[in-house]
């Protein structure tokens, strides 16, 4: 379906669809068809296959960079085709298009939703009959594109209660007599370990990590150890890590997402 729009705005790709197969160009090609002038950034399309808490904290940590009212589709959706809900969700800094599996937690634990849409209005769908293993194709890319294009959310389903949005099960950032605790939420490229105990905790202390019975010091840049060696930081994105100089400290110390850790200040 068509419109033959002009007014477009911003439109984000975030998947774990890879780079060897077709179906991240086939999703802009779904775009195109709909608004040839629309400006797609790819945040990353090498998620961990089905891995939701990556993706959750990817576009956590992207989204604030890009224009007000930008529309962001994210699609890492194990549940595809079954009875998780596929929606749509306004919040302060733009649109949110994916399926309802927590996805979209984290961006909103820091913008709260102002509004939320079942998508079941297939006009503005690929197709009325869905693929059952590829809604980033036949709805997300769509409705995003449309969205982008000035169609309002509530003309793209059945309003929701924000409230009733899945959140992703992750352990909470909680202080304690010492510090505060947390967890590891992402493991990065370079198999750096990230909480989710934000750096500004850290700030005008001295401090440690306790993790996996090791004790790992503080620091502000990677030469304050020897290659090789674990130390703590504060990351680009604003959260506390762990590091190995010139290492991989996901493959060197054996520690996984969600294993538990604590900031202790002194």
């Amino acid at each position: 379906m068509s419109e033959n729009y002009i007014r477009q705005t911003l439109v984000t790709l975030l998947s774990d669809f890879g780079d060897r197969d077709v179906y991240v160009a086939v999703m802009k090609g779904v775009i195109a068809q709909i608004n040839p002038n629309m400006e797609v950034v790819d945040l990353t399309h090498q998620i961990p296959p089905q891995n939701i808490a990556a993706a959750r904290f990817c576009l956590m940590n992207a989204y604030p960079y890009f224009p007000e009212g930008t529309v962001h589709i994210a699609v890492v959706d194990p549940g595809v085709g079954g009875k998780r809900r596929a929606i749509a969700v306004q919040f302060a800094g733009g649109f949110l298009v994916g399926p309802d599996n927590g996805i979209f937690s984290g961006v909103l634990a820091q913008n709260p939703a102002i509004a939320a849409v079942e998508l079941t209005n297939s006009q503005y769908w690929r197709t009325p009959e869905p693929s059952k293993t590829f809604h980033g194709r036949d709805i997300f890319a769509p409705v995003g594109a449309h969205l982008a294009s000035g169609v309002s959310l509530q003309r793209l389903g059945v309003e929701i209660d924000p409230a009733t949005l899945v959140q992703m099960n992750l352990e909470h950032c909680t202080q304690t007599k010492t510090g505060w605790s947390g967890c590891i939420q992402y493991i990065d490229y370079f198999g750096n370990l990230v909480s989710n105990i934000p750096g500004d905790y850290t700030q005008g202390r001295k401090w440690v990590v306790q993790v996996s019975g090791l004790t790992i010091p503080g620091c502000d840049i990677y030469s304050e150890v020897q290659a090789g060696e674990a130390l703590a930081l504060v990351g680009s994105h604003g959260w506390v890590e762990i590091a190995i100089n010139s290492g991989n400290a996901h493959t060197q110390l054996q520690i996984n997402l969600q294993d538990p850790l604590e900031v202790i200040s002194y």
